[in-house]
């Protein structure tokens, strides 16, 4: 079923390569987009069963996501996050997931995971309010996942937690002006002081123990696996898409090139530019080898009921900061080498430079904060926790 799922996306490759101008100008994905890439059941890819998804394979819903910015990069990116939250929703109490699906499982949920809001403890719940950036993809939610410290009476931290919070409950502020991903909505989300009930939130000490309330009742080995281990390689894929499309296009267009400069010489017979598809291309690969691997590696542990140890968490994280970052570099490299048509509004190679530029300031993409709890942990040194 999944693999039909893929090739119905394929099939909108064309028409979302036609409409990414109209993403940019609009600042959000175009609705018709979103309406066709639901009726592939995309969006339910990682969703359980129970609520007419398809618990599908998260290495198939990677290549989906890489498959889709290789036409436009703001399309990918809003289908990866909106697809993998229903993973996290699984994790929730029962009670959370009939109230998201029970009515309508086409339910999308979009985020903001930074605690940049507050909560204090109430009787049955908390009090929740503040404001948080970047909600890709919530202009098509009726829900959001927030992060937001715990406050107790006293005023100190108890915990950090996910709230889950219906669409009457927020408000989205029209913020989201920028040079790249400008397709996304990522949008400012306002939550005057609401009542969120226990049972709509999530602790992030327990999420990052691969445990969740949710799994008496989603018991399939994908809801076993590490949050941010998927939710990182999800910011990642639809960069390393980018690339294949940069390449793809580059590619083309320097088969029909001729160089005025150089007195009409062919740029395909320039030994320099078959060097730097080859590294580029070399790279490009790489990132989504080792990402994918990285992945399966884990999948083969919680099938086999062990638990995913820190040294591969730390792999994952190792090999997704470098994969975005060999994206970026054979991206730069691909368009610094294609001439001056690149540079044409309209063309991929130029969206596509942007919006991995602009996807590469993600808190999941910070190369240096990852290596160096990789490295940490090789030399034997206690890793503080975080994004692992």
């Amino acid at each position: 079923m999944t693999n039909g799922v893929l090739d119905g996306l394929r099939d909108l490759l064309p028409a979302i390569r036609e409409r990414a101008d109209e993403a940019e100008r609009l600042r959000v994905v175009p609705d018709a987009s979103v309406k066709e890439i639901e009726e592939t059941g995309f969006f339910q890819f990682l969703q359980p069963k129970r609520y007419g998804g398809l618990e599908g394979d998260p290495v198939d819903f990677y290549t989906g996501v890489r498959d889709l910015a290789t036409a436009c990069g703001s399309t990918a990116w809003i289908c990866s996050v909106l697809t993998v939250h229903p993973w996290q929703i699984a994790l929730f109490p029962d009670e959370a997931q009939r109230a998201v699906w029970a009515d309508d499982p086409l339910t999308r949920i979009s985020s903001s995971y930074a605690p940049t809001g507050k909560a204090v403890v109430a009787d049955g719940g908390y009090l929740l309010s503040g404001k948080w950036a970047f909600s890709s993809g919530c202009d098509h939610s009726s829900w959001v996942l927030l992060g937001g410290l715990v406050f107790d009476g006293d005023n100190n931290v108890v915990d950090f937690k996910t709230f889950l919070l219906p669409r009457d409950k927020y408000q989205i502020k029209d913020v989201w002006h920028t040079v790249g991903l400008r397709g996304t909505g990522s949008n400012d989300i306002v939550v005057p002081e609401t009542f969120v009930p226990e049972a709509f939130t999530l602790s992030m000490s327990d999420t990052g123990r691969c445990y969740g309330p949710g799994q008496a009742v989603n018991d399939s080995d994908l809801y076993k696996l590490p949050f941010h281990s998927l939710f990182t390689t999800t910011i990642s894929t639809p960069i390393i898409g980018m690339a294949y499309g940069a390449y793809e296009e580059h590619v083309s267009m320097q088969r029909s090139r001729v160089r005025a400069a150089y007195i009409g010489e062919k740029a395909s017979l320039d030994p320099f530019a078959a060097v730097r598809i080859a590294r580029a291309g070399s790279e490009i690969d790489a990132a989504w080898a080792l990402t994918m691997n990285n992945i399966r590696d884990e999948q083969a542990l919680v099938a086999k009921g062990e638990k995913v140890p820190l040294k591969l968490r730390l792999k994952v994280r190792r090999d997704q900061v470098l994969g975005t970052q060999r994206a970026i570099d054979a991206i730069d490299t691909l368009f610094e080498a294609s001439g001056g048509r690149a540079l044409a509004e309209g063309t991929y190679l130029q969206r596509a430079w942007r919006d991995a530029h602009a996807g590469r300031v993600h808190a999941a993409n910070d190369v240096e904060r990852a290596l160096q709890m990789y490295g940490a942990a090789e030399f034997g040194h206690k890793v503080d926790p975080g994004m692992y």
